[in-house]
């Protein structure tokens, strides 16, 4: 039987939540969006569970809170039961966890696509572990970051209420069975689960996409530049630091029940535009060579655009066009290349 702050339909409401004396529990806390909301969810004055496994998630993302006594770090695999009894358990048998944020995930599309295993392991079965983790010590609250990869190929405005959903990767395939398991336990025992769809995130820290893999092409040869795809892939682009405020948002104002939004500018980027503002900020001027294809991997969705109303109907909109975005994390990127070029 469902418990009673269980809320369906018309009845569905926001969540009531403390004055932010509590404690979060963060999966996937060391990557790049997830040390992010953990130094947003410190600087709001909640006490942080961190969890990784640090396959994806880099340490020194959380380096600079080694003295703080309000941010615990314990590293686990979430992938199993197994991986996370233990000193986790301990720990949270002490704590009262108001939110379990749940960022735990491969990010790598290519990497899925040639093993299906990494997606099953380090994004499926770590939402499974981090819904027994919310019932066993009863967290009422789990948001989920899932991704615009969920939706496939599709000519149209992406909306929450697009279908049907066809994933072409493994990754999309596993962040919406992921979505899923969310689901169904909001039909069961969960008061809220928060799945919000990403678009493509940029800025420090960044363990993936174009804006770390073609910086590392340019350190290597600054002369000449390989880009894959034509470059006329056209996407939606955040900084991290505005992604962090949507995710905060909502934790706020996305009622009680199962929710699906999109979190994105309603406009996107090429490819080409990018390379452009990366390779003019950081002063440069290669070469540049684009290949044949329309995607730049199995598994890419070459475009696609959001509607963001949902997001838009509780009171948030992003404030920064695609272009925006890339544009701040470049200069960001202009600044490590300038002290990496004066330190050699």
């Amino acid at each position: 039987m469902a418990p009673d702050f269980l809320h369906r339909g018309s009845d569905l409401h926001p969540v009531s939540h403390p004055d932010h004396a509590a404690t979060s529990l963060v999966t996937g806390a060391a990557g790049f969006i997830g040390s992010h909301l953990v130094d947003a969810l410190l600087d709001r004055g909640d006490r942080v569970i961190g969890v990784d496994n640090f396959v994806r998630g880099q340490r020194e993302n959380l380096a600079h809170l080694s003295g703080c006594e309000r941010f615990h770090l314990i590293e686990a695999d979430l992938s199993s039961e197994e991986g996370w009894r233990g000193p986790l358990t301990s720990l949270l048998e002490e704590e009262m966890v108001h939110s379990l944020w749940h960022l735990a995930a491969n990010s790598d599309v290519a990497a899925g696509v040639a093993d299906s295993d990494v997606d099953l392991r380090q994004t499926f079965l770590t939402t499974i572990s981090a819904l027994r983790i919310a019932r066993e010590f009863q967290i009422g609250s789990v948001l989920f970051t899932s991704s615009s990869a969920v939706y496939g190929e599709s000519d149209r405005e992406l909306d929450e209420d697009s279908g049907p959903l066809c994933p072409i990767s493994n990754y999309g395939a596993m962040k919406l069975a992921s979505e899923a398991a969310l689901s169904a336990a909001c039909g069961s025992w969960l008061q809220r689960g928060v799945a919000m769809r990403l678009p493509n995130v940029v800025g420090s820290r960044c363990t993936h996409g174009v804006l770390f893999d073609l910086p590392k092409r340019l350190a290597k040869d600054p002369e000449r530049l390989e880009v894959l795809g034509d470059g006329y892939q056209r996407k939606p682009y955040m900084h991290v630091r505005r992604i962090v405020e949507a995710l905060l948002f909502l934790e706020d104002r996305a009622p009680a029940g199962f929710g699906r939004f999109n979190i994105g500018p309603e406009d996107e980027i090429t490819v080409r535009d990018i390379v452009s503002l990366l390779t003019g900020t950081l002063g440069l001027s290669p070469e540049v060579h684009y290949g044949g294809a329309d995607r730049g991997w199995v598994g890419d969705v070459p475009h696609y655009r959001y509607r963001t109303g949902r997001l838009r109907s509780l009171g948030w909109r992003a404030q920064e066009k695609s272009a925006e975005a890339v544009g701040t994390a470049c200069m960001e990127l202009a600044q490590n290349w300038k002290d990496s070029r004066c330190s050699q």
